[in-house]
């Protein structure tokens, strides 16, 4: 599981959403957010016993209101092993199950805290045992899918990072940081821990840590730092990274994770990449709570070891869309070119959702026939003669940057002057253009066949 955890972070930043694709006003939908899986600490070990089990609700349409709510939660299939403790605002039907409610969430709001259930192991538990959570909410018109959370035990350290908060509205050429908590929530020690961080493109790494090495990619800066600190069972660590907000700032992304050291963790995490030590002062957890501490190694719960951090600046990008001129007899094939070019001052990026920077839907000019797109596009009948090919360029365009889509074309009939217009789609819900374009007259050209 550790490999998993650090390949998928190194691999990239690009992280896919789940569920894209437009709201409409007149719409809604509620959905649970829960954490798919849970360790809890096996008893009689030492340590903290109880992990908080954080339920929300959110909706999709931020421009209609939610009602207050009520979340059902059953949890009798883990009853055998574990114990829950209900919150204020839930009614126990019985032991295992309870009707807890939860507050409206006003027009541009999503997401709101419907319950904070303690799960702790019985004495004379089965470490092999598991079992689900079942959730289930409504609020006014509005039902969820139900949720689950899988509840296991576990013997061992449990490193794990809180979520620093976002960050929006920075101005380039400003310092800031992310501040998180590192603590042990398992009943074992760890001697030592492994931090990976990446801080992306429009982010610089203020300090260049003796006891971290990093490396430059296309997308960012990555560190991997060995911390010297043990962190005993509900010990509380601080950790601090300073940053600089850069010219060419917009759309940014901070990544950490955190895992018990060990020489083949620290192998895999460095992968294929190049890393260069650092020179600066040591990078140093500071704490603030110490139990006394218990011998251990493998983490028992990876589902907290790894973070995000949204930090978006206020800064603009300026598109521009080039088409091109070809020439050619009736029953060739020519190539027409559409440029998206990114004119800065910052970079686009949509390292979260993962959509592109731009999409152009592209038409055949009379008398044409397109007959070749790139891999990156789709195509969308518009009717029984009309054929709209949708290009999408990469989810990252570097400043001064540019990207080029290829389409080939047979001339079946030549046409003086034919052409057609190609725009950028500048409302897409993931990453709408026109909040970064300052300029969306050159967001449009044209492609002449003859």
């Amino acid at each position: 599981m550790k490999s998993r955890l650090l390949t998928a972070a190194l691999a990239g930043c690009a992280l896919a959403a789940v569920g894209a694709g437009p709201v409409h006003a007149a719409s809604d939908q509620l959905w649970i957010d829960v954490p798919s899986e849970t360790v809890l600490p096996a008893p009689g070990s030492g340590g903290p016993v109880q992990r908080t089990l954080a339920v929300r609700v959110t909706h999709d349409n931020t421009e209609s209101e939610v009602a207050p709510g009520r979340l059902t939660v059953d949890a009798s299939e883990i009853a055998s092993f574990a114990r829950v403790s209900w919150p204020s605002n839930c009614a126990p039907e019985s032991a295992v199950k309870a009707v807890c409610d939860f507050p409206g969430m006003p027009a541009g709001t999503n997401i709101v805290t419907a319950a904070q259930l303690g799960l702790s192991a019985l004495p004379d538990a089965d470490l092999e045992a598991t079992g689900y959570v079942r959730h289930t909410a409504t609020a006014g018109e509005l039902t969820t899918f139900p949720a689950e959370t899988r509840i296991s035990l576990g013997d061992g350290p449990d490193l794990g990072l809180s979520q620093a908060e976002y960050q929006r509205d920075l101005r380039p050429g400003t310092n800031t940081q992310v501040s998180a908590t590192v603590g042990n929530n398992g009943n074992r020690s760890v001697q030592r821990t492994l931090l990976w961080i990446n801080a992306s493109y429009g982010l610089r790494l203020k300090d260049r840590h003796s006891n971290c090495e990093y490396r430059q990619h296309e997308t960012g800066t990555s560190a991997l730092c060995v911390l010297d600190e043990a962190v005993a069972p509900g010990e509380q660590y601080a950790l601090t990274t300073g940053l600089r907000v850069g010219h060419k700032a917009l759309y940014e992304r901070f990544d950490h994770s955190v895992l018990p050291y060990s020489d083949q963790a620290l192998e895999e995490a460095r992968g294929e990449g190049t890393w260069t030590p650092g020179t600066g002062p040591e990078l140093d957890l500071r704490p603030v709570a110490a139990p006394p501490a218990v011998a251990g190694e493998d983490d028992i719960d990876l589902s907290d070891n790894y973070r995000t951090v949204i930090l978006d600046a206020r800064n603009t990008a300026d598109l521009r869309l080039t088409g091109s001129r070809v020439r050619g007899a009736a029953g060739d094939t020519v190539t027409a070119a559409v440029t998206v070019h990114n004119r800065g001052p910052a970079w686009v990026a949509s390292l979260g959702a993962g959509a592109a920077v731009a999409t152009v839907p592209i038409q055949a000019p009379e008398g044409t026939t397109i007959v070749g797109v790139p891999e990156n596009c789709w195509s969308s009948e518009e009717g029984a003669a009309v054929t709209t090919y949708f290009c999408r360029t990469p989810i990252y365009l570097h400043d001064k940057a540019s990207y080029t889509m290829e389409v080939q074309l047979r001339i079946d009939e030549v046409v003086r002057g034919a052409r057609t217009t190609v725009e950028t789609l500048n409302d897409d819900p993931e990453l709408s253009i026109r909040e970064f374009d300052p300029n969306l007259r050159n967001n449009r050209a044209q492609i002449v066949v003859n």
